[in-house]
């Protein structure tokens, strides 16, 4: 099959790779209709997430349709339509059965080097290093699902693979990045990033009853978008983001402060970015944790910091002092999607939100790797690609 695959920083292919195959009685083999590109793949492009391996299937955003069932699924039959969450989870461990499915005890075979890393492993992801189970990914032409009588779940007739290829990963995020808030009527949120995540989260705080959404981030197309929201934006290129949300909040800061960024954040940001942009560059530091900073120092007293950006390794000069001694909350996950995803497709059903107005770029498989560098650049608008295998 055709599958694009990672052979080092900035490498992406398509190329042929062996078909996947049934090895455990409760997987399905799923023909993918439709793949995306997350911003947490522009990490395995980018070469900051360790233990890649020239090859691997890359992408965790996928669905399409059963062709394939093993023996022990009872949940599944060929020829249904389903979305795969990025997360894999058994379903029937400690942490499964209270719906934090991305903490799965069973579904990473390389739980030991996740441990020696972070001391206890999270669940296995799609397509996503050897670090986190080193399953093959989906953007593909066909995708291997383990556990699949818990993950994936049936698309109802009548909804398109663009309404709903999102409830993969990149709605339930933004949403649990928003949940995370405990919004009361008339809060303000403020969301740093404005790429796919940053704008499911603007709008998933708008659902769940925010007054107001500062979104930040400098591309003019992302801050647009968030606009058309309803969301107050700050280019952080333009503006002191810290001052602007003071006055905007007469001084007492937002209520909450999403991080949608996470380990990448501009240079152009601040001076502490550029200094940690050099400290990784020689191997000083794993992380660059400039937003993070900054929505610690932007929240109001007694506030929630929800933090949904991917981070991978050891943080630097988090301003602790001040969380701890204004009473700060953080809230952080790997999102755990199969909790999040009936109730999400229901608002899709309802007319409550269509994911799909993120979408600016339709391709391919053969196209994915321009794409990869496009996306990355942030060139020609593109917000978000979507392919079909």
């Amino acid at each position: 099959m055709k599958a694009l695959t990672w052979h080092g920083k900035g490498d992406i292919r398509c190329e042929s790779v062996a078909d996947p195959a049934i090895q455990h009685g409760r997987d399905a083999i799923i023909k993918v209709t439709s793949c995306a590109i997350c911003g947490s793949d522009l990490h395995l492009f980018d070469g900051v997430m360790p233990s890649m391996e020239h090859g691997d299937v890359v992408g965790h955003e996928a669905m399409g349709e059963v062709v394939e069932v093993g023996r022990d699924n009872k949940a599944l039959k060929v020829g249904d339509r389903v979305v795969v969450p990025f997360t894999i989870a058994c379903g029937e461990c400690f942490f499964c059965k209270r719906g934090f499915h991305s903490g799965c005890e069973r579904s990473n075979p390389n739980k030991s080097a996740a441990e020696k890393m972070w001391g206890h492993s999270p669940a296995g992801l799609f397509g996503y290093s050897h670090l986190l189970g080193g399953y093959a990914g989906g953007q593909a032409e066909y995708l291997r699902v383990p556990y699949a009588d818990t993950g994936p779940v049936k698309v109802p007739e009548g909804l398109d693979d663009e309404r709903v290829l999102f409830l993969s990963d990149i709605f339930p995020t933004g949403y649990m990045a928003a949940e995370f808030c405990d919004i009361q009527p008339g809060d303000t949120v403020a969301v740093w990033g404005c790429g796919p995540v940053g704008q499911m989260a603007i709008r998933s705080a708008f659902l769940l009853g925010a007054g107001g959404v500062i979104a930040i981030d400098a591309v003019r197309e992302r801050l647009d978008l968030a606009r058309a929201a309803g969301a107050y934006t700050i280019d952080f290129t333009e503006d002191d983001v810290y001052e602007r949300i003071q006055e905007l909040t007469k001084g007492r800061g937002a209520d909450a402060c999403i991080d949608a960024v996470g380990t990448e954040a501009s240079v152009a940001s601040g001076l502490d970015a550029v200094v940690d942009r050099l400290k990784v560059a020689t191997f000083m530091g794993t992380d660059r944790p400039h937003v993070l900073r900054q929505a610690i120092q932007c929240c109001r007293n007694f506030g929630t910091v929800s933090i949904v950006g991917v981070y991978g390794g050891l943080l630097d000069k988090i301003p602790m002092g001040s969380a701890i001694n204004r009473g700060l909350t953080f809230r952080m996950a790997q999102t755990p999607v199969q909790r999040y995803l009936p109730m999400l497709m229901d608002r899709i059903v309802n007319g409550d939100i269509d994911p799909s107005f993120v979408i600016t770029h339709r391709a391919s498989l053969d196209d994915g790797p321009d794409l990869y560098k496009t996306f990355r650049d942030k060139a020609d608008g593109c917000i978000k690609v979507v392919m079909r295998p």
